[in-house]
């Protein structure tokens, strides 16, 4: 009598218990994830609405012509075709953005630290020089630009007054090519409030047991900030750095009301064939202001969908590759090296 069906059912017998807890332990963590989409259920529909929708239309009308009038038209890579050879305001409309990432970014990120650096080091005082620091900004873009046009105005502006009185003939400012995106600079360095409070919490969490050990060691202080608390702020540093470039390729705001501004003032001074887009001289001309322009001025919005879509992928790969990169000098507290 053959004994291979009972070791059969044997078998069946013991591995049963076995699937049955394989079968729960799937639908536990079936049970799990739907409860973690459930909570993460607002997020997912805010983010589809109002960022993976638009992205994804706005990459569809980059391929039509759409004026918001009439139905969009495919025009298959014509809009890229234009944007890449024909356009003959696309490169200095770059050149302008990459020259406010390249110098105003790094400045206010200087300059941040530089502040947070003096407000730490303060013996008493702290937090009024924190809040009077921190004050500009509070400011809206739109005002603190305004105020900034008044103050350098080149005629009636109270800078050049007060330059006037120290025997310095002081530049044009935003009315001057070659002064419009320093202005836009300074702009930008008066208004490092959010970032220099970062770095500020950041150089107070510096365990002062590395000074100390440094100290001792003989390391002046110029030492100690090279070698205690750079490294040890540096995921701050990367933090500023990444949010300073994404803002740099956004830049619009400041340069949008500066040039209508200031333009205005030229024509009240009697020019009346000046253009308020990147006014003066396309100098504050970016690619965002490029971009506001051939959408909501021209009615381009196909081209407009275009431009957008070459700046999300060149802000993506940017970004990407600073993170890449920060591998070299960024140094995590307790991250294996």
């Amino acid at each position: 009598m053959s004994l291979t069906p009972s070791v059969d059912a044997g078998a069946a017998a013991i591995a049963a218990p076995a699937i049955d807890r394989s079968r729960a332990k799937r639908k536990a963590a079936w049970r799990r994830r739907r409860f973690v989409l459930l909570l993460m259920s607002p997020w997912i529909v805010g983010f589809a609405v109002f960022f993976g929708y638009p992205i994804v239309f706005s990459a569809y009308l980059s391929f039509t012509h759409y004026d918001l009038l009439s139905p969009a038209r495919w025009v298959g890579t014509a809009n890229y075709r234009y944007l890449f050879h024909d356009d003959p305001l696309v490169w200095p409309a770059v050149k302008n953005t990459l020259w406010i990432i390249g110098i105003g970014v790094p400045l206010q990120v200087l300059a941040a630290f530089g502040i947070a650096l003096m407000v730490a080091r303060a013996r008493s005082g702290i937090g009024f020089f924190r809040t009077i620091f921190y004050l500009p900004a509070l400011a809206p873009p739109v005002v603190a630009t305004l105020a900034f046009v008044y103050l350098l105005n080149p005629a009636t502006g109270p800078v050049n007054i007060a330059l006037s009185h120290l025997g310095i003939n002081g530049p044009l400012w935003f009315q001057s090519p070659q002064w419009s995106k320093p202005s836009l600079v300074l702009l930008g360095m008066w208004g490092v409030g959010n970032t220099m409070i970062i770095f500020l919490a950041a150089i107070l969490d510096v365990p002062k047991h590395l000074y100390e050990s440094a100290e001792l060691d003989g390391a002046g202080p110029f030492q100690r900030l090279r070698w205690v608390t750079l490294p040890t702020i540096s995921p701050v540093i990367l933090f500023s750095v990444v949010i300073g470039v994404i803002q740099g390729l956004q830049y619009f705001t400041q340069a949008y009301v500066a040039a209508n501004v200031a333009s205005g003032q030229a024509s009240q001074a009697g020019d009346q064939t000046v253009n308020n887009y990147g006014y003066p001289e396309g100098s504050t001309l970016f690619y965002p202001v490029l971009l506001y322009q051939q959408g909501f001025r021209y009615f381009n919005m196909g081209y407009a969908s275009a431009l957008s879509i070459l700046l999300l992928g060149v802000a993506f790969a940017v970004t990407l590759f600073i993170i890449v990169n920060s591998r070299r000098w960024v140094h995590y507290t307790g991250a294996e090296r």
